[in-house]
């Protein structure tokens, strides 16, 4: 099994995820899943492609969120 689509996804977060705090994680989510999916289908990767490999685009993203840097806005 290729790699592509798992490797796209994870360039693609660390290339879009803000700094500092998050005012509203749940909106950064849903907005950065939707534009990783855009960028996918125009990178010519299916996101069922991404889907095989690593699971869901939101659950990657949330994952992200949780696991970064700048934390959440008091």
């Amino acid at each position: 099994m290729s790699t592509r689509g798992a490797d796209f996804l994870h360039k693609w977060i660390s290339e879009h995820m803000p700094e500092g705090p998050i005012d509203d994680p749940g909106r950064l989510v849903t907005d950065l899943a939707d534009q990783a999916m855009r960028a996918a289908d125009a990178a010519g990767i299916p996101i069922q492609e991404i889907d095989e490999e690593i699971g869901s685009v939101y659950e990657a993203i949330i994952h992200a969120v949780e696991h970064r840097e700048g934390g959440l806005a008091s």
